[in-house]
């Protein structure tokens, strides 16, 4: 366990996670103890949600009435499938399920603002 522990930290080391604010500079790495690396990928996770809005309503400003009801659609499905897909690993044994759901709930979240965004500059 305690080197499935130690391999999550490496990877979320080396794994390069855009911020949200990406002028502010550098992203922190989650390091520390588990409680730790939980509350810093809470944090991230509600920079890219804090982002994925402000997408999400720019999109929905940008399209007509029936492409915007199918996006609405679309978007509360999506809410639901990720919370579905990352209670999964949240699931798992061990303190590293939380890590991989934390993990999952960041990098979901980051995906969809991401194409959000792509939409609001269509």
């Amino acid at each position: 366990m305690v080197r499935m522990t130690i391999g999550l930290v490496a990877v979320l080391a080396l794994v390069p996670a855009a911020h949200a604010g990406e002028q502010d500079g550098p992203e922190q790495s989650c390091d520390g103890s588990t409680y730790q690396m939980v509350e810093c990928l809470k944090e991230k996770t509600a920079q890219w949600d804090k982002r994925l809005n402000f997408a999400y309503q720019k999109a929905l400003e940008g399209t007509a009435n029936a492409q915007r009801d199918q996006l609405r659609a679309a978007q509360r499905l999506w809410i639901q499938y990720r919370d579905a897909n990352c209670l999964y690993y949240g699931m798992g044994e061990g303190t590293i399920a939380r890590l991989e759901a934390g993990e999952c709930m960041r990098s979901m979240t980051e995906a969809r603002a991401k194409e959000l965004e792509g939409i609001g500059q269509q």
